[in-house]
């Protein structure tokens, strides 16, 4: 009797052939797939060329994230099954898709519902669209166009603000406080090459011990600094334009750090956590790639502005007081583990009573990273079309395809142990990732229903 109830409880379409037939090649949505010819018309637009095959700006060759990253940093990406998608045509849904969004990013007040309903199925991002859809979705950018210039423009002043007051080191402060307080006679001194030191409180000198002093502070930051310096040349090492040599990607890297440094600066509570540059590492990449030079010129700022948006969804997984909070990652790890006993409770008994697979060993970097360390970079964007999009937040979002995950390789965690289940999880096998979404897609249905 027990078991029939048991058996209820897993859902009458996964049985459907769809899941056990091999994968079919998921659409065509890369970032370095190919570059549609239409464009929407946006007021800021600055390019005119009309068939943009690759941004106009020096980026790396289509196939430079599909190409095997060491083991160490990205175990799960070294599998990849879409090395030719770049070459790949695009699905008649894509072309569906992409016009739809193009008609609905053309219009004067963009509706910002009918957007989502369509972008999170994936976004073609043929003509810099998934970059002006994510700043929309994450409301960087307002849905009247009109305002679009004015927005834009106050934003990146208010970030090169930030830059300039925050990116400062002490020396350049004092010589800033220097010369707002120079008098004619230091005039005169600095005309013989000396620096006058009257103008210096104490508590601003490089020996003052003060917990005010700029010093002081510079001292600490430094330490978070340095943190942040190897967490970013540790990103993406199988992406060119992340790592490497080139003057690109060290350009690349200097922007990472600049908005995660002012990031932490600009928020004490929270400073810098590892990992915040796995998530920084998607929005940087599609907005400097937008085909729109003025854009693409202009990601940093725009990136920083939509990073803050991203983590105030999820800031509570990045402070530590919180952690055992109703808000904390605990808790929402514990929300993941009653949504699997809620749709899959055979599932749920074999992975957490039986061989003790703790959610916790697993799903806290799944949860934490947005999954981004769990596919390969074209797939993780696709998914993030979908968290991004979703009306609910992209919280409630994630912890539907984490559940999903799980129910997609049941038959394998069913038949496993403690030590195979593990690495499963820890190595989350290369999957169709249209099918994933449908399967998340389909626990939200069955919990409203």
């Amino acid at each position: 009797m027990h078991n029939q109830m048991v058996k209820k409880r897993v859902p009458e379409w996964l049985n459907s052939s769809l899941w056990s037939s091999p994968p079919s090649a998921p659409p065509a949505d890369d970032d370095r797939a190919q570059r549609y010819t239409s464009k929407p018309s946006t007021p800021t637009t600055t390019t005119t060329s009309a068939s943009v095959v690759e941004p106009p700006l020096p980026v790396p060759p289509p196939s430079s994230a599909r190409e095997q990253p060491p083991p160490e940093p990205q175990p799960v990406d070294s599998v990849s099954d879409h090395d030719d998608r770049g070459a790949a045509v695009p699905s008649p849904e894509d072309f569906s898709r992409q016009s739809q969004l193009l008609a609905e990013l053309s219009k004067k007040i963009i509706n910002v519902r009918e957007l989502r309903k369509i972008a999170v199925q994936g976004i073609p991002d043929g003509a810099g669209i998934r970059s002006t859809v994510w700043k929309l979705l994450l409301g960087y950018l307002p849905p009247d166009r009109a305002l679009w210039p004015s927005e834009v423009a106050k934003k990146r002043s208010q970030y090169k603000h930030f830059k300039d007051e925050l990116l400062m080191n002490p020396s350049e402060i004092t010589r800033k406080l220097e010369d707002n307080g120079t008098s004619c006679d230091s005039e005169e001194s600095k005309s013989k090459g000396l620096l006058s030191r009257s103008h210096i409180a104490h508590g601003e000198h490089p020996l003052s011990l003060g917990k005010s002093s700029i010093w002081n502070q510079f001292f600490q930051d430094t330490e978070i600094i340095e943190q942040i310096d190897r967490d970013v040349k540790r990103t993406h090492p199988d992406m060119h334009f992340f790592s490497g040599d080139s003057q690109f990607a060290k350009s690349n890297q200097d922007a990472l750090k600049n908005i995660l440094v002012v990031f932490a600066k600009l928020n004490p509570g929270i400073r810098y956590v590892q990992g915040m540059n796995e998530l920084l590492a998607p929005l940087y990449y599609v907005f400097k790639n937008d085909p729109d030079e003025e854009y693409a010129a202009a990601a940093e700022a725009d990136t920083f502005f939509c990073f803050v948006e991203l983590l105030s969804g999820f800031r509570d997984h990045f402070c530590q007081q919180l952690d055992n909070s109703v808000v904390g990652i605990r808790s929402t790890i514990t929300r993941l583990s009653q949504l699997l006993k809620e749709h899959d409770e055979e599932l749920w008994r074999h992975l957490e009573i039986t061989t003790k697979v703790n959610p916790q060993f697993y799903a806290f970097r799944w949860i934490t990273l947005l999954l981004t360390q769990e596919f390969n970079f074209a797939d993780s964007l696709h998914i993030w079309d979908t968290l991004l999009s979703d009306s609910e937040g992209p919280q409630e979002t994630l912890l539907r395809v984490c559940c999903a995950m799980l129910i997609l390789v049941r038959r394998r965690l069913l038949a496993g142990d403690f030590t195979s289940n593990l690495k499963l999880l820890q190595h989350y096998p290369p999957t169709n990732i249209s099918h994933l979404l449908y399967v998340a897609n389909k626990l939200r249905v069955q919990s409203s229903g």
